[in-house]
């Protein structure tokens, strides 16, 4: 028996066309995954799905209903937790779960989802205080309240550690009843193998709905098919580091941190912070949400004073000279920080003004530049009308105009598709091979493996640092007691994930 069934289904919005005559099976008591990139089609689909937008063609049965003329029945049977989910930053954890309980008109008893998630200890926090994985487990609390038979989650795990990610899960696991239905939209191929059955969208069509295995049995093979299904990849030259005209350092460290730290009162959100970049090295900052990478990289960049030791860019001293030190800089935020009513040529006006590059050269630059990131059919749009893809796309380049020596970026590749990740870390290793140093924080596993050394960062500091291997090697002697019997596995190393997971639970138990 089928909980959403979906025929022909079509939703377009001006010129664009979100839902491709789609025809779907969503199974009762199965958790499926909706798996793609940001503009793929996920979030229309499942929004579709509640009722709460009507297409232009096509039939939908969500659990029985009609979700357009039976849409205030249906609310009553189902739990929707959008991509941003509603929780009022200035209520206490307790205080949301209560409120939601009022809405879906259940009891307030909440004893059993606070220790799963682990908020019992923070019921009087309030909401906009907790870590990004900590909001995601409340507001999944609180779409579970009132036990619904469909429950719709709109890429809850997006922006989340990898630790996070598995608890998500596994908290959806547990607190649903057997015959609950779960559609969990998701941009990270990664979390296919956790799912009963995985369904991949792409352009509002789907290319895959089946078993996650049947397409691969591990993550590697799984997005490696899926590249092929959406046309396949040929990495082509980096246009980005071919233009790329700057002057090589003379010094081998470009980027230094010396006893780095940062603290609000008693807390400190980076301490005793160490290491020693060297000139085209690309360096990892893996670790969870909250883990004090964002506030490593903001002290790196002059964004926020430290209240402990020191930072170097190219030998310069970020406190002493911030300027100085910054015009060796590119910055890429986690967070989209361009101009959104800006358009593409503007923002490109705009930080190349910013990172003095004079008037007699910018114009010039742009023009590279728009090329380079293959802009040009986009220049004249607001950046805020561009699909996530092309704003990160810009992003970079804004980034990188005046051709800095260093380049920091912050998540560059949350929430692109795997084929434009790819095409972004083309660019890196191929700046990277000109000389140009690279910081670099993501949730993405597999991306780790670029890296050529990774510092492991947790409640603020440092608990590994090193190659992928020499840190996988690591994993793998805490998980194996014998220490010949490690030796002879090394063929069999751990995934970045499972490294990853081992040497956070280890510093744990320390």
């Amino acid at each position: 028996m089928n909980a959403v069934e979906i025929k022909n289904l079509t939703k377009i919005f001006g010129s664009t066309v979100a839902l491709n005559n789609l025809s779907l099976n969503i199974e009762k008591g199965k958790i499926t995954g909706l798996i793609g990139a940001d503009g793929a089609g996920k979030t229309t689909l499942l929004r579709t799905i509640t009722g709460l937008l009507v297409q232009n063609k096509g039939a939908i049965s969500t659990l029985g209903y009609n979700p357009i003329i039976q849409k205030e029945e249906l609310t009553h049977h189902i739990g929707y937790m959008p991509q941003k989910f509603g929780l009022y930053e200035d209520l206490t954890v307790i205080e949301n779960l209560m409120f939601y309980a009022d809405l879906k008109n259940v009891p307030y008893d909440f004893d059993k989802k606070l220790d799963f998630t682990g908020l019992k200890p923070f019921q009087s926090r309030l909401a906009g205080a907790l870590s990004g994985g900590m909001k995601q487990k409340l507001g999944l609390a609180c779409t579970l309240l009132g036990n619904p038979e469909l429950l719709l989650l709109d890429e809850p795990s997006v922006g989340v550690d990898p630790i996070s990610r598995r608890d998500l899960m596994k908290m959806v696991r547990e607190m649903i009843s057997s015959n609950t239905s779960v559609l969990w939209s998701t941009a990270y191929l990664d979390e296919a193998h956790s799912f009963d059955t995985a369904v991949v969208i792409d352009k509002g069509k789907i290319i895959y709905n089946g078993a996650p295995h049947n397409l691969g049995s591990n993550a590697q093979e799984f997005e490696d098919n899926v590249i092929e299904l959406m046309g396949g990849y040929k990495r082509e030259e980096s246009l980005i580091a071919k233009n790329y005209n700057y002057t090589a350092p003379k010094v081998e460290l470009t980027v230094e941190a010396d006893n780095l730290e940062k603290r609000y009162g008693k807390f400190y959100a980076v301490k005793n912070n160490t290491f020693k970049i060297k000139k085209g090295e690309i360096f990892g900052l893996l670790g969870p949400n909250g883990a004090g990478k964002s506030t490593s990289f903001k002290m790196m960049c002059g964004l926020a004073r430290p209240t402990g030791g020191s930072a170097r860019i190219m030998g310069v001293d970020i406190t002493k000279e911030p300027e100085k030190a910054r015009s060796n800089l590119g910055y890429m935020a986690q967070k989209f920080s361009l101009y959104g009513s800006l358009t593409v040529r503007e923002n490109l006006e705009f930080f190349a003004s910013a990172y003095g590059i004079t008037a007699r050269d910018r114009a010039a630059r742009i023009s590279e530049t728009i090329e380079a990131f293959t802009l040009e059919k986009y220049v004249n749009q607001k950046s805020d009308e561009l699909p996530l893809g092309l704003k990160q796309r810009l992003s970079m380049a804004c980034a990188l105009i005046h051709n800095p020596p260093v380049l920091f970026l912050d998540e560059p590749t949350s929430g692109v598709d795997v084929l434009t990740r790819r095409d972004f870390w083309n660019h890196i290793t191929s700046l990277s091979n000109k000389g140009v140093t690279i910081l670099v924080t993501t949730h993405f596993m597999d991306e780790a493996e670029y890296c050529d050394r990774i510092s492991l960062f947790y409640k603020g500091e440092t608990i590994a640092l090193g190659t992928p291997e020499e840190l996988k090697l690591k994993a793998l002697k805490l998980n194996t007691k014998d220490r010949l019997r490690s030796e002879l596995d090394k063929k069999n190393l751990p995934t970045m994930e499972e490294t990853f997971i081992t040497l956070i639970k280890d510093s744990e138990k320390k």
